[in-house]
């Protein structure tokens, strides 16, 4: 009988130990909650994306430029082919969009037409960015300039203003 009551206190003892090893609430960071899931969630009306509109309403980028005469010497107009014309345009959206002042961007049309397009830095006006830009026309050898200034609107068309 004497053996059992001996080993109430070395029980008792390792009970404690191992109570205090645990971790204690103290220890534990209490933090915010999240709501759990619930049935009510379930019953909430679905959400739809607003509707984007037609694909006819959206225009290109590139609209603003594909009028060749605002940017292309007028006395030469009558001798470009419509692959001349689209080549032009090309290449001075792509010039005032993404060109390196000063660095030209050449162009290759029909029957040895050939122009290059240089830019100049942006510079912002009325919280506009504009740029300054000299389109060459190479036709029959002979060189047509056309120097302006282009302004980027809010919906990235290019116009010339002068």
């Amino acid at each position: 009988m004497q053996q059992p009551v001996r080993a109430l206190p070395v029980l008792a003892m390792l009970l404690l130990a191992g109570c205090s090893m645990g971790p204690s609430t103290s220890d534990i960071a209490v933090g915010p909650t999240l709501p759990q899931p619930n049935s009510t969630l379930a019953t909430q009306p679905t959400i739809t994306p607003a509707s984007l509109p037609a694909t006819t309403a959206i225009q290109p980028t590139t609209v603003a430029m594909n009028d060749v005469s605002a940017f292309v010497d007028g006395s030469i107009l009558g001798q470009l082919t419509a692959k001349d014309k689209s080549e032009a345009a090309s290449a001075q959206f792509n010039a005032l969009t993404f060109g390196r002042p000063g660095a030209p961007r050449t162009w290759n049309g029909d029957k040895g037409v050939a122009g290059s397009v240089t830019v100049g830095p942006y510079v912002r006006v009325n919280n506009i960015d504009c740029r300054d830009f000299t389109h060459t026309v190479t036709v029959g050898g002979a060189p047509h300039a056309r120097k302006g200034t282009a302004c980027r609107d809010a919906t990235g068309n290019w116009s010339v203003t002068g």
